[in-house]
């Protein structure tokens, strides 16, 4: 209590905050701990987990006392860099890197471009709208793993899409991505986009029904064209609608992995690696936990530069405001 008789801030709603505190300890041990202990052992040439990180060489016994002290700290299996340097060496690391890149950027524009265009159609207040709502964000519903396996199907030449065509009479139609090692990461994103585009849509539209409609029938009265009043007006007044989707879609984009495993498994050859997928081999299957905690300390870097942008915008601003 001050001197004005007010309660303390620190104080108030007091139950919440105590109420909060275990699921605050559970988020600094696991995910503050477990990222923590992600980078310190990415220094290492751990293969399995060692038993001791550390060893004290100095022991100071005091009657039947013995004390070790940490002047003489031997970090067992320090590598410094090597793990980054080799990674960074690793064909299929760098593959998984492009990968990573083109489904990124062109998961990134399609789905923001379909996702906006089909907000704004379902936004004419048509018929059916529930419904088509309901069909569009569908896949979403349905895990990656059964999506992955859908579009494995669909894109299977001997009974996909592409039998289908042919048997309708294009005996010449060729569309078998998924089996072409260089367009591959593209009937990923097919995929991808069929799942995700649905979710960008809602969050789309949201926006859109959050605009004033006075400011519509300003610019109907004004005769501005109805591109120009998306592209000038409503657009800018949804930015915040478009960061939280672009953080959504990035970090999404990061850990993609049981769509590469259900349609591909990093195939053929290595042409669809990604850096999740690269991840999970090294750390529960080559063995190679320290290669493995480079990898995902660089996922990591990834995320953070997505995030740490997003959250300046989001309460920076605010807080200059």
């Amino acid at each position: 209590m001050d001197t004005t008789g007010r309660p303390n801030p620190l104080f108030r709603n007091l139950s919440a905050k105590i109420a909060a505190i275990p699921m605050i300890l559970t988020a600094l041990v696991i995910f503050v701990g477990g990222t923590a202990w992600t980078v310190i052992y990415s220094f290492t040439s751990s293969k399995l987990l060692p038993k001791k990180l550390f060893e004290w060489t100095d022991i100071i016994n005091i009657g039947d006392w013995s004390l070790s002290i940490p002047t003489g700290i031997v970090w067992k299996s320090f590598v410094g860099l090597q793990q980054y340097e080799r990674l960074w060496n690793t064909n299929r690391w760098m593959v998984s890197i492009e990968n990573l890149f083109i489904y990124g950027l062109c998961s990134l524009v399609l789905s923001f471009i379909i996702g906006f265009v089909l907000a704004a159609l379902l936004d004419q207040k048509i018929r059916f709208e529930n419904t088509f709502r309901t069909i569009i964000l569908y896949p979403f519903a349905l895990s990656f793993i059964v999506t992955g396996l859908v579009w494995q199907w669909l894109l299977n030449p001997d009974f996909g899409i592409q039998s289908v065509i042919r048997g309708m009479g294009f005996v010449g139609f060729t569309f078998d991505p998924l089996y072409n090692a260089d367009i591959v990461i593209y009937g990923v994103l097919i995929a991808g986009l069929w799942q995700g585009t649905g979710l960008i849509m809602v969050l789309m539209l949201a926006g859109l029904r959050g605009i004033d409609q006075e400011i519509w029938k300003a610019a109907r009265v004004d005769g501005i064209p109805a591109w120009k009043t998306y592209l000038f007006i409503v657009i800018p007044m949804m930015r915040p609608v478009f960061i939280t989707t672009l953080v959504i879609i990035a970090s999404g984009i990061v850990r993609i992995y049981d769509l590469i495993v259900a349609q591909t498994s990093g195939g053929p050859g290595i042409s669809s690696e990604v850096p999740a997928k690269y991840v999970y081999d090294y750390m529960f299957q080559g063995q190679n936990l320290g290669q493995g905690f480079a990898a995902s300390t660089m996922m990591l870097l990834a995320v953070a530069i997505v995030v740490i942008p997003w959250a300046y915008l989001e309460f920076g601003s605010r807080k200059r405001g």
